[in-house]
């Protein structure tokens, strides 16, 4: 590489929770700069999380921490090029992007879900990743499946 690696930017951790991951996710959230408005998607989100698994122990943040954990791909396939043929080749993901992956998938998901606001198809989404269901739960079951079926082309691994 001629330039150097750029500097890591460091999120802070966001006003209520405290939480840099939060922050992290709102930012995925965002639309043209409208952090504000991410939060308060976020947080009624959280709420109505709550509300739905009154009976669970676990708080809000705790629930949603393990939804993403739930929807977090541990292998992905990334295509490789040897002598003319295309190999979709599994390789393990780093921690960073497993976490900026199951974020923007659990977001995606979320979006495309049927709901009145987005704070409730966010909520609708954490509940069903949370309880191994869902668009995103069911992205990364295919993702693992992929990288099992091209498991073959492995020793082409960079």
């Amino acid at each position: 590489m001629r330039k150097s690696k750029p500097k890591k930017r460091h999120v802070l951790p966001d006003p209520v929770y405290g939480d840099v991951r939060v922050t992290k996710f709102v930012n995925h959230l965002m639309y043209d700069g409208k952090k504000s408005l991410s939060y308060d998607i976020f947080y009624s989100a959280l709420d109505t999380v709550k509300a739905k698994l009154a009976n669970d122990e676990k708080s809000a943040l705790e629930i949603w921490k393990a939804a993403l954990d739930n929807i977090t791909p541990q292998v992905e396939v990334k295509s490789r090029r040897v002598g003319g043929a295309t190999f979709q080749v599994p390789t393990e993901i780093r921690q960073d992007r497993k976490e900026s992956v199951s974020m923007k998938n659990l977001i995606l998901y979320a979006r495309k879900r049927g709901g009145k606001t987005m704070s409730d198809k966010l909520a609708g989404e954490i509940v069903d990743a949370y309880n191994s269901q869902g668009g995103a739960y069911k992205r990364k079951e295919d993702i693992h499946r992929m990288a099992e079926a091209n498991r073959a082309f492995a020793h082409f691994r960079f």
